[in-house]
């Protein structure tokens, strides 16, 4: 794995390795997560979906001395509960029906390097508990395992979900949050940075002109548009919705209907109707599910959300 050498500007640091931003809050996070960076302490990231903590945890790990390590992700939501552990840890021979053979974790994988947990809250309890015995023994044992690995890792952990509530709930250990907690980074959500906006639209602009060989640039209608849009997918939904418009965009400069008709139609209700954040979320929503015909998948993935977080929204909205 190359190694990179972080210079003593941290936002060049931060440019270079994907994150764009002028924005005086994210700035900040950007210089807190900088002083982190060289640290071995483990670290949460928290902030809704598409604002980029998978990013930032990336970033963070290259910019460490671990940088020479593996980056090891796993995506705690995107796991059957039954496997989740088995993946973690890894398994002896003959740990349970289908163990032929003995599997290292991903949590092994990422000896002297750091292990990112994104959706940490969909751990089981049991998880919970094992990933706590990790930070506190710096020892795990494999699924049927009678032995004590030692392990060298640093844990990021991912979530864009009210961990406190969900302690509440009894559905996250307490013990895990104080862990976790002592040092946390807040992703602002893209309605927050507005300022970055143009700045984000124009960076990738050229990194998918350069990817599909065109060179576009956005009509100033289309600007306009993209600036008074409250982002409700973030920064994730801003860059899939950039490379829609360069593919499907027939001339050099983008119209507003190389764009998907939901986004100004949304910004239309938005500025005439002066709706809640939340109608405008439910009412997105339902403009999205509308043009792909029902797909929750496809929605899901236009929005820049996981397929369950749009089935507890759809849920909450009653659509």
């Amino acid at each position: 794995m190359a190694t990179y050498a972080p210079s003593q500007d941290s936002s060049a640091d931060f440019t270079q390795l994907g994150i764009v931003s002028s924005d005086s809050h994210m700035l900040e996070v950007l210089g807190m997560a900088r002083k982190v960076a060289v640290t071995d302490a483990n670290l949460l990231i928290r902030g809704e979906s598409g604002t980029g903590k998978d990013l930032l945890a990336s970033a963070i790990h290259f910019l460490s001395k671990r940088r020479s390590g593996p980056l090891v992700k796993i995506d705690c939501a995107g796991l059957p509960v039954a496997l989740i552990e088995s993946e973690l840890f890894g398994y002896e021979k003959g740990a349970f029906t289908d163990a032929h053979e003995r599997k290292p974790g991903r949590l092994e994988s990422a000896h002297r390097g750091t292990l990112v947990l994104d959706g940490i809250e969909q751990l089981q309890l049991s998880a919970q508990s094992k990933i706590l015995r990790v930070i506190e023994e710096k020892q795990f044992q494999r699924l049927g395992g009678m032995d004590s690995l030692a392990i060298d890792t640093r844990i990021i952990a991912l979530t864009n979900v009210d961990l406190e509530g969900a302690i509440h709930a009894g559905q996250f250990r307490q013990d895990l949050y104080y862990r976790l907690n002592i040092l946390t980074l807040h992703l602002p959500p893209l309605r927050e940075r507005r300022d970055d906006i143009p700045q984000l639209y124009r960076y990738f602009l050229k990194q998918f002109d350069a990817k599909y060989g065109k060179k576009c640039q956005l009509s100033a209608d289309s600007e306009e548009m993209l600036n008074g849009y409250d982002w409700p997918g973030n920064v994730r939904e801003l860059k899939n919705l950039i490379e829609r418009a360069v593919v499907v965009a027939e001339k050099t400069e983008i119209q507003r209907g190389d764009f998907p008709a939901h986004l100004w139609n949304i910004r239309y209700m938005a500025t005439c109707e002066k709706l809640t954040l939340q109608e405008l979320e439910k009412r997105y929503i339902l403009e999205i599910l509308r043009h792909t015909k029902g797909n929750k998948s496809q929605a899901a993935k236009i929005l820049g959300i996981h397929r369950k977080t749009l089935l507890e929204k759809t849920k909450l909205y009653g659509l």
